[in-house]
């Protein structure tokens, strides 16, 4: 009979909200997604990185080296253009300092906004992923996706802590469905052009490419038939 095997991959982060969309990334490919608890590993990579891409690789590369196996990491931002100098998307988890929590952040931000009205109020998300294997980046991406617009204050965000994980999507107004981010569902981001549709593509096209060359000569690897690689390379 033939034999079948599937990849155990790292999904590097101890954030749950993360690891979830990072296993959605990979559905529906030859991967065993495992979190850092279950493989009992740790890591503490450099995020001095000049861009997300650059801190999602450095991510990916620590995790894989301290798990032994493959690793997936990504690292994200909220982009405010009318806040220039002001705003660092790098620094969107730690803008308002290392003791601050969710709430606290929400209320930086609006402060930060406060005197901002309309189109000066748009943010984006951009969000960077990598995948490595011993210590050493496979591939890598950065994906900006669909121009919403902070709510005036948080009243208007209805729950501020509740939603998706991330402080400020709760804050993130999209008028085309009259909800924030985190009460979006998947295909209503898909819509909008959302960054992690996007980041899935490109991981879904490197899969068909990479794994194969994973397996042993005696080996293939179960892909799903509407996955399955078409045969060259590109």
């Amino acid at each position: 009979m033939e034999s079948r095997q599937r990849l155990s991959i790292l999904l590097a982060t101890g954030n749950a909200d993360k690891q979830r969309m990072l296993a959605w990334l990979l559905e529906g490919l030859p991967f065993d997604p495992v979190s850092p608890a279950q493989a009992g590993v740790s890591a503490s990579p450099d995020e001095s990185g000049e861009s997300h891409e650059a801190i999602a690789k450095a991510k990916a590369e620590a995790w894989s080296l301290a798990a032994g196996i493959p690793a997936i990491a990504s690292d994200g931002g909220l982009l405010v253009p009318a806040l220039g100098a002001n705003w660092e998307s790098r620094y969107t988890r730690r803008f308002a300092g290392p003791a601050a929590d969710d709430s606290e952040r929400q209320r930086r931000l609006l402060t930060l906004l406060e005197r901002c009205r309309g189109a000066d109020r748009e943010a984006a998300f951009v969000e960077g992923l990598a995948i490595a294997d011993g210590g050493y980046t496979l591939a890598s991406w950065e994906a900006r996706g669909a121009t919403g617009r902070i709510v005036n204050n948080l009243a208007d965000a209805g729950d501020p802590t509740g939603g998706d994980g991330f402080w400020v999507f709760p804050l993130w107004h999209f008028s085309e469905f009259d909800r924030t981010y985190d009460r979006l569902t998947q295909e209503e981001r898909a819509s909008l052009g959302d960054h992690w549709d996007s980041l899935r593509s490109s991981v879904r096209s490197f899969a068909q490419e990479w794994v194969p060359n994973k397996q042993s000569a005696h080996d293939r690897l179960e892909w799903p038939s509407d996955n399955a690689p078409t045969g060259a390379s590109r």
